[in-house]
């Protein structure tokens, strides 16, 4: 056979280093990341009658139900803000991570028919999560503007600084949803335990009550829960109040090295996945 009838021949091999990740082979790969992508968001609202309205409706009514309990049952903290505006800022971002983190965990399992067809990068499949939370966090945040004017609330210069904040919430589901994702295919019980970690990290972040009311002493302890500092971050620059760069930061390193801890693991035991599932 001549050369020019001759196939292509790729070899896949196991790339080097305590991180092992192929940035040039995943950049190869982002049409195949689009198209997981815009398939999850197609799923997701597939034969709903709502459609995307439920990405708004979801937030409303847990706004709502804050409100009403924490709000005036309860007469939770608030720091000032009116309380719909309060709890909606803090839920914008939680859902973000929450449903990142969910989504991801679940999607080794949910694409094993393709997995063990074809070759790609596998973390495409956690990381294609992030096509349609993205867009429900941004659907989420136009209703949003609405709901301050309602209130009085002006929008604040300090939401420039939100692209920031959002690379760090990035960080910190996807690094817990990859982690989980890798854990969840040897180890089917975590998908008991996802809903349960998400439940007790959601009470352990300030989105229900003011970080201010933590003592001061334990405000370091606090946010080395990386949402903790992300959702003051976030309500502070939806809102006007003042930035907490340090606790920020601090939040933002401890998602950064979830990440990093996510991707290396993953990426350690990606070989075995197609024999697994």
């Amino acid at each position: 056979m001549s050369a020019r009838g001759r196939s292509p021949v790729v070899t896949v091999e196991p790339r080097r280093g305590w991180l092992r990740v192929d940035w040039r082979e995943l950049w190869r790969f982002r049409d195949l990341w689009m198209t997981l992508a815009v398939r999850d968001i197609k799923v997701r609202y597939k034969q709903t009658v709502l459609g995307a309205a439920w990405a708004v409706l979801q937030p409303v009514v847990a706004m709502l139900i804050f409100t009403v309990v924490f709000g005036r049952l309860m007469g939770a903290s608030t720091a000032g803000y009116p309380k719909p505006v309060f709890y909606y800022a803090g839920m914008l971002p939680w859902l973000f991570f929450a449903n990142t983190l969910t989504g991801a965990s679940q999607s080794l399992i949910e694409g094993s028919r393709l997995m063990t067809k074809v070759y790609f990068p596998r973390i495409l499949m956690p990381a294609a999560v992030l096509g349609y939370t993205l867009l429900d966090f941004a659907l989420g945040a136009v209703v949003f503007l609405p709901i301050m004017a309602l209130y009085g609330v002006a929008p604040s210069w300090r939401m420039v600084f939100l692209p920031v904040l959002l690379v760090g919430l990035v960080l910190a589901a996807q690094g817990v949803g990859i982690l989980i994702a890798a854990l969840n295919v040897k180890y089917r019980d975590f998908r008991y335990v996802v809903p349960f970690l998400v439940q007790v990290w959601f009470f352990a972040t300030p989105v229900v009550y003011a970080a201010e009311i933590i003592p001061q002493r334990y405000q370091w302890i606090a946010h080395l829960n990386p949402m903790a500092g992300l959702v003051g971050g976030f309500r502070a620059c939806l809102l006007g109040g003042a930035l907490a760069w340090d606790r920020i930061a601090l939040s933002c390193a401890v998602g950064a090295v979830l990440f990093l801890v996510g991707v290396v693991h993953f990426r350690r035991v990606e070989d075995e996945f197609a024999d697994i599932v």
